[in-house]
C-alpha cells in the first residue's frame, strides 16, 4: 500500500509524526507543491527553501517529488497517480494554510481519499492554550506560563523500517537558487542538529546576555530551520533538559514567544496585516509612496541612514537573509517613529529579504515595536540608535562588519563618524533626520492621538529636516 506524505513546514525525518504514520501504510511518496499562491515570498526564503528541498531529497536518497501548481489539483492528480488512499500533513495554521488544506481535503474527500494531519511545527499547537476562562490569550506572560504547563510531547526517531516510493517523478529542483540557498552555510535537517548542538555546548550558558549582542556569535541562529522544519521545536526543549539555568529559561522564553505570535494569528487571522489593538488607529503616518518620503523609505531600505547601527542591520538584511533580532527592533523603530512609516510597509520588506520570513512572528513583531500588537512595547518606546548600538556593539565590530565605509573608525568611534573630521571620507551617508526632533514629533503624535485631539498632523521628514550641512535628503 502507497500513501503521500506532503510537506511543507517538515523538511526533517527525524521527530515527525505524520511521516510516522505514512510509514506505518507500507510505502511512502514525499511531496512537495510549488504553490502559485505562495510565489510571492522573498528571493532569499525562496533560495533556502530549495536548498532545504535539496538536503531533504538528499536524505531520502533521491525520492522527494516536487511539482507545481494549485494544492487542491496537484495533490489530488499525485494521489490518484500513486494510487494512495490517505495524504499525510503536519498541521498547519496560518490564514491562508487553514483555508488551503480544507480546499484539500474537500477534492480528496471526492476521490475518497483522507486528508490526515499530525502534530505542528510548535511545541504546543495554535489554538489548543487557553486562559482558565476559555479565552486566547493576549497577553505573553501569562501565555507563556500556561504554555510551558502544556509541555511538549518528546521527539520520536525517525520511523524503522521506512520505505520510499521511487517510481512517481516529479520536476527538478532549481540548482541555482539551491546554490543561492546554501550561500551563508549548509542546510538542511543535518546542519540544523549540528548547529544546535554547537551552540547548546558552547552559547547557551550566556544566552540570556549574548542573545542581545550582535557582535557575537550568541544566537542559535535556527530560525529559518524551524521555519522551514528541518529541526522541531519538541527536540530543542526536550535537549533543554529539566534543571534550566538562566540561558537555557532565556531560549525556552523565546521559544515560547514564536508560538504565542503563532497563537495569536490562528484566534485573529486579519491581524496579520491589521494592527490588532484599535488604540492607534486614528493616528496619521506618512504615505511611504510620496515624493516627499520615498527616498527615506528607500535610505532605510538599502541601509543609507546616516545611523551606522540602523545601516548595518539593514544592509546585513540585504546580503545574508537574515537579520539579529535586536536590529529587527532598532530598525523597525526607526522606520516607525523616526520617519512615521506605517509598520506594514516594514514588515512586507522583511519577508521580502528574511530567508526565516514567517508571518506570525515577523508581524506581530513589528506591531510590537508599532504599539499596535498584543503585549506590544508601549508607542513611547522609541530606540536610540546611538544608544543602542554603543551598548549591544560596544566594539564597533558589528557596525564595521557590515558597514565597511565606517571601517577606518576604531572602537565605538564608528557609532558615530559625525565627530570625525574623516568620519565621512569614504562615502559615508550623512544622517537623514535629526533623531531627537522625530522623536519628540512621534510623541507629540502619540499624545495628540490619547488625548483625542483628532487625527494627528502628518508631516513627512522631508517637509521639516535636513541632513547635516543643511542639505536636504538626495
Amino acid at each position: 500500500m502507497t500513501s503521500v506524505l506532503w510537506l511543507r513546514r517538515d523538511l526533517r525525518l527525524s521527530d515527525h509524526p505524520a511521516l510516522h504514520r505514512a510509514a506505518e501504510e507500507g510505502l511512502v511518496v514525499p511531496l512537495f507543491v510549488r504553490d502559485p499562491a505562495l510565489a510571492h515570498a522573498g528571493d532569499a526564503r525562496r533560495a533556502r527553501l530549495e536548498a532545504s528541498l535539496a538536503a531533504f531529497d538528499d536524505s531520502t536518497g533521491g525520492a522527494l517529488v516536487v511539482r507545481t501548481g494549485d494544492p487542491v489539483e496537484v495533490v489530488a492528480a499525485l494521489a490518484a497517480e500513486a494510487g494512495a488512499r490517505t495524504v499525510h500533513v503536519t498541521g498547519e495554521h496560518t490564514p491562508y494554510a487553514r483555508r488551503r488544506d480544507r480546499a484539500v481535503a474537500e477534492r480528496l474527500e471526492r476521490d475518497d481519499v483522507r486528508l490526515r494531519a499530525a502534530s505542528s511545527p510548535y511545541a504546543v499547537a495554535p489554538g489548543s492554550v487557553r486562559s482558565g476562562q476559555g479565552t486566547p490569550y493576549r497577553v505573553f506572560t501569562p501565555y507563556a506560563r500556561a504554555w510551558r504547563d502544556a509541555g511538549a510531547p518528546p521527539p520520536v526517531p525517525p520511523p524503522s523500517g521506512l520505505r520510499w516510493r521511487r517510481s512517481v517523478t516529479g520536476e527538478e529542483l532549481d540548482a541555482a537558487l539551491v546554490s543561492r540557498g546554501r550561500e551563508h552555510g549548509q542546510v538542511g535537517e543535518e546542519a540544523a542538529v549540528r548547529r544546535w548542538a554547537t551552540f547548546r555546548d558552547s552559547a547557551l550558558t550566556d544566552y540570556a546576555d549574548g542573545r542581545d549582542r550582535p557582535d557575537l556569535d550568541g544566537t542559535s541562529r535556527l530560525s529559518a530551520a524551524l521555519r522551514h522544519g528541518e529541526i522541531h521545536p519538541r527536540t530543542l526543549l526536550a535537549d533543554l533538559g529539566p534543571d534550566e539555568g538562566p540561558g537555557a529559561r532565556a531560549f525556552a522564553t523565546e521559544l515560547a514567544w514564536r508560538e504565542f505570535y503563532a497563537d495569536v494569528l490562528w484566534h485573529t487571522p486579519e491581524s496579520a496585516w491589521w494592527d490588532l489593538t484599535s488604540g492607534l488607529a486614528r493616528m496619521e503616518y506618512a504615505d511611504a509612496d510620496d515624493p516627499a518620503v520615498a527616498p527615506y523609505v528607500e535610505a532605510w531600505r538599502t541601509g543609507r541612514t546616516g545611523f551606522p547601527f540602523v545601516d548595518a542591520g539593514m544592509r546585513q538584511l540585504l546580503e545574508s537573509g537574515w537579520m539579529h533580532n535586536r536590529l529587527r527592533m532598532v530598525t523597525a523603530s526607526f522606520l516607525v517613529k523616526d520617519l512615521h512609516v506605517r509598520w506594514q510597509v516594514g514588515a512586507r520588506h522583511f519577508l521580502d529579504h528574511l530567508d526565516d520570513g514567517d508571518l506570525a512572528s515577523n508581524n506581530h513583531g513589528w506591531q510590537w515595536v508599532a504599539g499596535t500588537g498584543t503585549d506590544a512595547s508601549p508607542y513611547f518606546r522609541i530606540f536610540n540608535p546611538l544608544t543602542q548600538g554603543t551598548r549591544f556593539d560596544p566594539s564597533g565590530d558589528f557596525v564595521r562588519r557590515w558597514v565597511p565605509e565606517l571601517r577606518h573608525l576604531p572602537g565605538k568611534t564608528a557609532h558615530e563618524p559625525w565627530r570625525h573630521d574623516d568620519g565621512y571620507a569614504h562615502g559615508y551617508a550623512e544622517r537623514i533626520v535629526d533623531h531627537g526632533e522625530e522623536r519628540r514629533h512621534a510623541l507629540d503624535r502619540y499624545e495628540a492621538v490619547r488625548a483625542g485631539a483628532g487625527p494627528s498632523a502628518s508631516r513627512t521628514p522631508d517637509s521639516a529636516h535636513r541632513a547635516p550641512g543643511g542639505k536636504k535628503l538626495r
